[in-house]
């Protein structure tokens, strides 16, 4: 029981963001002496060819004198990024209704012979 209630004081509060095969949680804990701080968890599913599956998860730990730089240097990034790129996602991959075209076979490469050799045989011939 005393697990459960140092977990249920840990974890403050929660938010999770899901972004095609990544999900994102932002969670407020609390530290040892009761103060807060931010953890972001990126966790990304990984499927093998038998079905089965595993999640690689990273992690930040944020604490609150660090909040303001972080919050500028993020700013600063994406205002960069929609400066230079704009708002449109080019990639199709990165929009939210794309399908992954797996029914299309892929083409193989097949060595095909030259006709030179062969001689030209009409149906009327046989």
């Amino acid at each position: 029981m005393e697990g459960k209630n140092s977990i249920d004081q840990e974890e403050i509060h929660s938010k999770v963001m899901r972004a095609g095969r990544r999900t994102y949680f932002f969670d407020v804990r609390s530290t040892k002496a009761g103060d807060y701080y931010l953890t972001i968890t990126e966790s990304k599913k990984f499927t093998h060819d038998d079905g089965s599956f595993h999640y690689k998860k990273h992690k930040i730990y944020l604490y609150k004198e660090d909040f303001e730089d972080f919050r500028a240097n993020v700013e600063e990034m994406m205002d960069f990024i929609i400066d230079e790129k704009g708002t449109e996602v080019i990639s199709e991959r990165h929009q939210k209704d794309f399908k992954k075209e797996d029914d299309e076979e892929p083409v193989q490469n097949v060595e095909v012979e030259s006709t030179d050799n062969f001689t030209d045989v009409s149906f009327d011939d046989i």
